[in-house]
């Protein structure tokens, strides 16, 4: 295969220190044996692919590669923007766990509780099952929290978490 990462990042510099212009890569086609034009080919094409760069590479009917100008995309600047660029900032995304998604993780946590008999998982479940949203609420907050807060070792630190929470919720009970 004659995928080479080290080659993409070059021709991604190239066609980006002539961006917003596509780079004119006659000069350096000249030079090409079969085996170069179809690494280019290649790297390119994959490139393209992955919306990095337009290309402009074809294979004809006659079985020769042609080239035309190739362009870097938005995407491919940031993807060579040491801080992800625009598409770091404009590709934030919200994610929502809902109070029942969240219940219902803390439900099988209760029913999987050790050292505790049937009926004190039974009626941890329950007390799950009756906090009200706003509890739910609370305990997503913490966990946001305490995992950020004990990073890269979060979640170790959210299932003692979660183990405290559902053996205080069992005390409760």
């Amino acid at each position: 295969m004659s995928l080479d990462r080290e080659y993409q990042h070059e021709l991604l510099k190239q066609l980006a220190e002539s961006y917003p212009l596509p780079f004119d890569i006659r000069q350096i086609a000249r030079a090409w044996d079969d085996a170069a034009e179809f690494r280019y080919a290649a790297n390119m094409c994959y490139l393209e692919e992955h919306g990095l760069v337009e290309a402009n590479v074809t294979y004809g009917l006659d079985h020769h590669l042609s080239f035309s100008l190739p362009k870097i995309t938005a995407r491919g600047l940031d993807f060579l923007a040491d801080d992800g660029g625009l598409s770091a900032i404009l590709g934030v995304v919200t994610v929502k766990i809902h109070e029942e998604s969240l219940r219902a993780l803390l439900l099988v946590k209760a029913e999987g509780l050790p050292d505790s008999t049937p009926e004190e998982r039974s009626a941890v479940a329950e007390a799950v099952r009756n906090l009200p949203a706003r509890s739910i609420q609370t305990v997503a907050d913490k966990l946001i929290a305490l995992g950020v807060e004990h990073l890269p070792t979060g979640a170790h630190q959210l299932h003692i978490w979660l183990d405290q929470a559902i053996s205080s919720l069992r005390g409760a009970v």
